[in-house]
Protein backbone atom coordinates (compact mmCIF):
# COMPACT_ATOMS: atom_id res chain seq x y z
CA UNK A 1 0.00 0.00 0.00
CA UNK A 2 1.56 3.34 -0.97
CA UNK A 3 0.32 6.48 0.93
CA UNK A 4 -0.08 8.35 -2.23
CA UNK A 5 1.11 8.80 -5.59
CA UNK A 6 4.41 10.81 -4.66
CA UNK A 7 5.21 8.43 -2.59
CA UNK A 8 4.93 5.84 -4.81
CA UNK A 9 7.02 7.73 -7.35
CA UNK A 10 10.21 7.84 -4.73
CA UNK A 11 9.97 4.15 -4.41
CA UNK A 12 9.28 3.45 -8.01
CA UNK A 13 12.19 5.80 -8.99
CA UNK A 14 14.78 3.83 -6.88
CA UNK A 15 13.59 0.56 -8.89
CA UNK A 16 14.44 2.17 -12.32
CA UNK A 17 17.75 3.60 -10.63
CA UNK A 18 19.01 0.18 -9.93
CA UNK A 19 17.92 -1.43 -13.11
CA UNK A 20 19.79 2.04 -15.08
CA UNK A 21 22.64 0.70 -12.65
CA UNK A 22 22.23 -3.12 -13.81
CA UNK A 23 22.20 -1.98 -17.55
CA UNK A 24 24.76 0.23 -17.05
CA UNK A 25 23.17 3.00 -18.93
CA UNK A 26 24.75 6.33 -19.06
CA UNK A 27 22.37 8.43 -20.78
CA UNK A 28 19.81 10.49 -19.12
CA UNK A 29 16.19 9.21 -19.81
CA UNK A 30 13.23 10.42 -20.74
CA UNK A 31 10.44 10.24 -18.37
CA UNK A 32 6.98 10.06 -20.41
CA UNK A 33 4.09 10.18 -17.92
CA UNK A 34 0.62 8.94 -18.69
CA UNK A 35 -1.61 11.61 -17.45
CA UNK A 36 -3.53 12.25 -15.58
CA UNK A 37 -2.41 10.29 -12.92
CA UNK A 38 1.02 8.75 -14.07
CA UNK A 39 2.39 12.46 -13.75
CA UNK A 40 2.72 12.76 -9.92
CA UNK A 41 4.63 9.69 -10.00
CA UNK A 42 7.00 10.71 -13.39
CA UNK A 43 7.87 14.14 -11.54
CA UNK A 44 9.58 11.39 -8.59
CA UNK A 45 10.74 8.90 -11.01
CA UNK A 46 12.26 11.78 -12.90
CA UNK A 47 13.70 13.33 -9.86
CA UNK A 48 15.65 10.10 -8.84
CA UNK A 49 16.74 9.06 -12.44
CA UNK A 50 17.61 13.00 -13.44
CA UNK A 51 15.91 12.94 -16.57
CA UNK A 52 13.36 14.97 -18.54
CA UNK A 53 9.69 14.72 -18.16
CA UNK A 54 7.38 15.01 -19.91
CA UNK A 55 4.07 13.54 -20.86
CA UNK A 56 2.74 10.37 -23.53
CA UNK A 57 -1.18 10.79 -24.09
CA UNK A 58 -3.10 7.76 -24.24
CA UNK A 59 -7.21 7.37 -24.57
CA UNK A 60 -9.10 4.53 -24.33
CA UNK A 61 -11.84 3.25 -26.59
CA UNK A 62 -14.71 1.91 -25.25
CA UNK A 63 -17.17 -0.70 -26.42
CA UNK A 64 -20.07 1.38 -27.89
CA UNK A 65 -23.07 1.39 -25.18
CA UNK A 66 -20.26 0.39 -22.65
CA UNK A 67 -17.15 3.48 -22.19
CA UNK A 68 -15.83 1.86 -19.50
CA UNK A 69 -15.12 -1.79 -20.99
CA UNK A 70 -12.03 -0.49 -22.48
CA UNK A 71 -11.43 -2.42 -26.03
CA UNK A 72 -8.44 -0.75 -27.25
CA UNK A 73 -6.74 2.75 -26.81
CA UNK A 74 -5.28 5.19 -29.22
CA UNK A 75 -2.80 7.78 -29.25
CA UNK A 76 -2.34 11.37 -30.94
CA UNK A 77 -0.94 9.69 -34.04
CA UNK A 78 -0.63 6.23 -35.69
CA UNK A 79 -3.00 3.60 -35.81
CA UNK A 80 -5.42 2.80 -32.67
CA UNK A 81 -4.57 -0.70 -30.95
CA UNK A 82 -7.25 -2.93 -30.73
CA UNK A 83 -8.32 -5.83 -28.73
CA UNK A 84 -9.27 -8.42 -32.09
CA UNK A 85 -10.64 -11.21 -30.13
CA UNK A 86 -13.30 -9.00 -28.44
CA UNK A 87 -14.28 -7.07 -31.83
CA UNK A 88 -14.66 -10.70 -32.78
CA UNK A 89 -17.03 -11.84 -30.06
CA UNK A 90 -18.77 -8.66 -30.41
CA UNK A 91 -19.09 -8.21 -34.22
CA UNK A 92 -17.96 -5.17 -34.10
CA UNK A 93 -15.73 -3.89 -37.28
CA UNK A 94 -12.64 -1.29 -37.34
CA UNK A 95 -15.96 0.91 -38.98
CA UNK A 96 -17.49 0.51 -36.28
CA UNK A 97 -14.77 2.01 -33.84
CA UNK A 98 -13.79 4.96 -36.26
CA UNK A 99 -16.13 7.48 -34.64
CA UNK A 100 -14.68 6.47 -31.31
CA UNK A 101 -11.45 6.11 -32.42
CA UNK A 102 -11.60 9.80 -34.01
CA UNK A 103 -13.12 11.28 -31.60
CA UNK A 104 -10.16 10.11 -29.09
CA UNK A 105 -7.36 11.01 -30.82
CA UNK A 106 -8.63 14.47 -30.88
CA UNK A 107 -9.11 14.42 -26.93
CA UNK A 108 -5.40 13.12 -27.05
CA UNK A 109 -3.81 15.87 -29.62
CA UNK A 110 -6.02 18.10 -27.02
CA UNK A 111 -4.43 17.18 -23.91
CA UNK A 112 -1.18 17.77 -25.34
CA UNK A 113 -1.48 21.03 -26.20
CA UNK A 114 -3.26 22.31 -23.12
CA UNK A 115 -0.40 20.17 -20.92
CA UNK A 116 2.80 20.78 -22.97
CA UNK A 117 1.73 24.75 -24.27
CA UNK A 118 4.26 26.38 -26.31
CA UNK A 119 6.88 23.38 -25.50
CA UNK A 120 8.14 21.08 -28.19
CA UNK A 121 7.45 17.74 -28.70
CA UNK A 122 10.59 16.09 -27.10
CA UNK A 123 12.70 13.85 -29.38
CA UNK A 124 12.40 10.24 -28.69
CA UNK A 125 14.90 8.91 -31.22
CA UNK A 126 17.75 7.50 -29.94
CA UNK A 127 16.94 8.11 -26.47
CA UNK A 128 16.64 5.77 -23.55
CA UNK A 129 12.50 6.22 -22.82
CA UNK A 130 10.65 5.23 -19.24
CA UNK A 131 6.95 5.22 -19.41
CA UNK A 132 5.00 5.87 -16.37
CA UNK A 133 1.79 5.61 -14.70
CA UNK A 134 0.19 5.14 -11.61
CA UNK A 135 -0.38 1.40 -11.95
CA UNK A 136 -1.14 -1.26 -14.79
CA UNK A 137 -4.33 -2.74 -14.83
CA UNK A 138 -5.42 -4.18 -18.29
CA UNK A 139 -2.59 -2.49 -19.97
CA UNK A 140 -4.53 -0.97 -23.15
CA UNK A 141 -3.55 2.30 -22.85
CA UNK A 142 -0.09 1.19 -22.21
CA UNK A 143 0.64 -0.63 -24.70
CA UNK A 144 -0.41 1.68 -27.34
CA UNK A 145 1.44 4.05 -25.99
CA UNK A 146 4.53 2.01 -25.98
CA UNK A 147 3.53 0.65 -29.70
CA UNK A 148 3.42 4.32 -30.91
CA UNK A 149 6.68 5.33 -29.09
CA UNK A 150 8.73 2.28 -30.75
CA UNK A 151 7.94 3.56 -33.84
CA UNK A 152 9.85 6.38 -33.25
CA UNK A 153 12.65 3.97 -32.53
CA UNK A 154 14.17 4.97 -29.34
CA UNK A 155 17.26 3.48 -28.38
CA UNK A 156 15.12 1.30 -25.22
CA UNK A 157 11.74 1.35 -24.07
CA UNK A 158 10.91 0.99 -20.34
CA UNK A 159 7.64 0.54 -18.76
CA UNK A 160 7.33 1.52 -14.59
CA UNK A 161 4.91 1.56 -12.63
CA UNK A 162 4.03 1.43 -8.89
CA UNK A 163 1.72 -1.50 -8.76
CA UNK A 164 1.14 -3.71 -12.02
CA UNK A 165 -1.64 -6.83 -12.72
CA UNK A 166 0.13 -9.74 -13.14
CA UNK A 167 -1.60 -11.17 -15.49
CA UNK A 168 -0.95 -7.31 -17.55
CA UNK A 169 2.88 -7.64 -17.64
CA UNK A 170 3.38 -9.83 -20.27
CA UNK A 171 1.25 -7.93 -23.23
CA UNK A 172 3.00 -4.88 -21.72
CA UNK A 173 6.46 -6.58 -21.90
CA UNK A 174 6.12 -7.73 -25.40
CA UNK A 175 5.74 -4.07 -26.15
CA UNK A 176 8.69 -2.92 -24.41
CA UNK A 177 12.38 -3.57 -23.60
CA UNK A 178 11.72 -4.12 -19.67
CA UNK A 179 8.86 -3.82 -17.23
CA UNK A 180 9.96 -2.39 -13.72
CA UNK A 181 7.01 -2.69 -11.15
CA UNK A 182 7.13 -2.23 -7.39
CA UNK A 183 4.18 -4.68 -6.87
CA UNK A 184 2.96 -7.59 -9.22
CA UNK A 185 -0.08 -8.93 -7.43
CA UNK A 186 -1.89 -11.59 -9.01
CA UNK A 187 -5.23 -10.51 -6.40
CA UNK A 188 -4.77 -7.03 -8.28
CA UNK A 189 -8.35 -5.83 -8.12
CA UNK A 190 -8.28 -1.77 -9.52
CA UNK A 191 -5.52 0.61 -9.00
CA UNK A 192 -6.66 2.92 -6.41
CA UNK A 193 -6.60 -0.09 -4.29
CA UNK A 194 -3.24 -0.18 -3.89
CA UNK A 195 -2.87 3.63 -2.68
CA UNK A 196 -4.47 5.40 0.78
CA UNK A 197 -5.38 8.83 -1.03
CA UNK A 198 -6.12 8.43 -4.46
CA UNK A 199 -7.63 11.42 -5.69
CA UNK A 200 -8.08 12.31 -9.31
CA UNK A 201 -5.20 14.11 -10.65
CA UNK A 202 -6.24 17.65 -11.91
CA UNK A 203 -5.27 19.01 -15.53
CA UNK A 204 -3.63 22.50 -13.08
CA UNK A 205 -1.68 19.59 -11.35
CA UNK A 206 0.04 18.64 -14.51
CA UNK A 207 0.75 21.42 -15.93
CA UNK A 208 2.55 22.85 -12.95
CA UNK A 209 4.21 19.65 -12.30
CA UNK A 210 5.59 19.58 -16.15
CA UNK A 211 5.94 23.21 -15.62
CA UNK A 212 8.45 22.47 -12.36
CA UNK A 213 10.18 19.75 -13.88
CA UNK A 214 11.54 21.86 -16.46
CA UNK A 215 11.87 24.99 -14.43
CA UNK A 216 14.38 22.49 -12.48
CA UNK A 217 15.99 21.08 -15.13
CA UNK A 218 17.32 24.70 -16.40
CA UNK A 219 18.50 25.48 -12.90
CA UNK A 220 20.77 22.25 -12.80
Amino acid sequence: MFTDRPEAGRILGEKVVDYLRQTQATERPLVLALPRGGVPVGYAVAEAVDGDLDVMVARKIGLPGQPEFGIGAVTSQGPPLLDRRVLGRVGLTDDDLAPSVARERAEAVRRLRQYRGEQAEPQVGGRLVVVVDDGLATGVTARAALRALRAQRPARLVFAAPVCAADSVAAVRAESDAVICVHCPTDFGAVGSWYTTFEQTTDEEVVRLLSAARSARASR
